[in-house]
């Protein structure tokens, strides 16, 4: 083989120089390196669109309008209902079905052992098994009707529900904010001083000092609950009773922000001037 000749010349030509190249190995080797390149490129392709396959998707996707589902309102116009015929007189009302007939029955109740000094002579033996053969156990006796059924198969009337009374509202002593008087304690002082008239026996009878009224400031402000807790007499007591239940509404006190009930007291003064 010439020098040229080997240069141009594969090595699958000198391999089967002297070989059968008709056999097959030959054509299969030749053709080895397209096959392999055109394998890769098609392996590469089908990666690539496996992995974009979602962007491709999710673009077709928005290419596509979506359709949107329309509401449509129908206006629907019942038939109105047939006219009442007053001269028609009304369905009568359902037959009363009374309890079906209960039974006779027989007192038993389970023997419990006792001391022989605890036994009662005066005791009723428990019945015999003919006795109560017929008859429903309960605990106690009653005469019932022929042809009866067991009571435990009738139903018990309903329970009679009473009606719960309302709970008094719980009255505070000491609250985040305590009730006041309109426009302060100065103010209150000045109108027990303008309203209490001092009574005449109490005057005559040189009687004085100080009455002090309790009294519970509500919700809402009003008075109530006033009573002497502690008094000097001579109409004095009834006098700051009075007036003190004739203030006018207070600012009420609050505990957690809520306007509650709470008690107070307050001082009222008798002197006689000089």
């Amino acid at each position: 083989m010439e020098r040229t000749d080997l240069l141009k010349t594969s090595m699958d030509d000198i391999v089967f120089e002297s070989r059968n190249k008709s056999y097959g190995a030959y054509v299969l080797r030749k053709v080895y390196d397209r096959h392999m390149t055109r394998a890769f490129i098609i392996g590469t392709l089908l990666f690539l669109l496996a992995v974009c396959s979602p962007l491709i998707i999710r673009a077709i996707k928005k290419m596509i309008p979506e359709k949107k589902d329309e509401l449509v309102m129908k206006e629907v116009t019942l038939a109105e209902p047939p006219p009442i015929d007053p001269k028609k007189p009304p369905p009568p009302p359902p037959p009363k079905v009374d309890p079906p007939p209960i039974k006779d029955q027989i007192k038993f109740v389970p023997p419990k052992v006792k001391k022989d000094e605890e036994v009662k002579e005066e005791e009723p033996p428990p019945p015999t098994v003919e006795e109560i053969k017929d008859k429903e156990i309960a605990t106690e006796t009653k005469k019932g009707e022929e042809g009866g059924v067991d009571a435990s198969l009738v139903e018990p009337p309903p329970p009679v529900i009473e009606e719960e009374k309302p709970k008094e509202e719980e009255v505070f002593k000491f609250v985040e904010q305590m009730p006041s008087f309109p426009d302060g304690e100065k103010a209150l002082m000045e109108y027990l001083a303008k309203n209490i008239k001092y009574p005449s026996i109490a005057r005559e009878n040189g009687i004085e000092g100080r009455v002090i009224v309790g009294f519970v400031v509500s919700k809402t402000g009003n008075i109530e609950q006033v009573k002497v807790i502690r008094g000097i007499g001579g109409g004095c007591d009834e006098e700051a009773a009075k007036v003190i239940k004739s203030m006018p509404n207070w600012t009420p006190g609050k505990h957690n922000g809520k306007a509650v009930p709470v008690s107070y007291t307050v001082p009222v003064s008798f002197k006689l001037e000089g």
